[in-house]
């Protein structure tokens, strides 16, 4: 079973953190429904979810991606570039620490989990505003003996790594190529976005999962061959929110490993 880690919505979400979009006013009350159709949507797709309570004091906790990475193997509990955030750090862990060991990145290394993008055994890592080589450097000495390979990827335009780029599974990968160096996703065929934002969809089982803000990607993706699942998240995109950074999905215990 998949198992997808959610936390509810604080009522603090308008004073979320910011890098590249002017603040706009958000409807906490929409938002908070719209956040249930996404979980709504996870279930359909095939995952459990586990719904944390709202971290009241952190305006970003919605966003469980970042402060944790989980692997079949361990979890690394991140230490997040964005000071305000680290304080959603250790309840996140605790709710992970029931299902896999864990690791930290420890000062002065600085990662989040929205950077890393996993395909098979290699961990592709945005070097970004929020990740630092230091961080990456210790990911990769932490999951080496794993058997997995870290290759880091220099982000320029974006918040993420996944805000630029997200694996859709058969050696494909849609992106924004303006806001990454794509020479190091060589390896891969690239789905060009052909909305700037669109980039960040989740792939859960047949179904690619995509905000409805961006038609033309959906339709993007079903010419190349994938089946798309639109969710309304037009209040959580204010906050820079993608469908990846709202959930933390590992295999549960009756789950085969990747």
């Amino acid at each position: 079973m998949l198992l997808a880690i959610t936390r509810e919505i604080s009522p603090t979400l308008a004073d979320c953190q910011l890098e590249h979009l002017e603040r706009e006013p958000i409807d906490v009350s929409r938002a908070r429904a719209q956040h249930r159709g996404y979980r709504d949507a996870l279930r359909e797709l095939g995952a459990q979810v586990i719904s944390l309570p709202a971290a009241v004091d952190c305006p970003d906790g919605v966003f469980v991606e970042d402060p944790a990475i989980v692997l079949d193997e361990i979890a690394i509990v991140t230490r997040m570039g964005n000071l305000v955030r680290r304080a959603e750090s250790e309840s996140l862990a605790r709710a992970v620490a029931e299902y896999r060991g864990l690791k930290r990145i420890v000062d002065p290394g600085t990662l989040e989990g929205g950077d890393v993008m996993r395909v098979d055994r290699t961990l592709y890592v945005g070097l970004s505003r929020r990740t630092n080589r230091e961080g990456i450097g210790q990911l990769a000495e932490i999951v080496a003996p794993y058997g997995y390979e870290v290759a880091a990827v220099p982000v320029t335009g974006c918040l993420h790594l996944k805000s630029a780029v997200c694996y859709l599974g058969d050696n494909k990968v849609l992106a924004n190529r303006n806001w990454i160096d794509a020479a190091a996703l060589s390896k891969f065929e690239i789905v060009d976005v052909p909305e700037e934002r669109g980039a960040n969809v989740l792939r859960l089982g047949d179904t690619v999962l995509i905000p409805a803000a961006f038609p033309e990607t959906a339709q993007t993706l079903r010419a190349a061959g994938f089946k798309t699942r639109e969710i309304d998240t037009s209040e959580l995109l204010k906050a820079e929110a993608g469908v990846t950074c709202m959930s933390l999905l590992l295999a549960g215990p009756d789950s085969p490993p990747e």
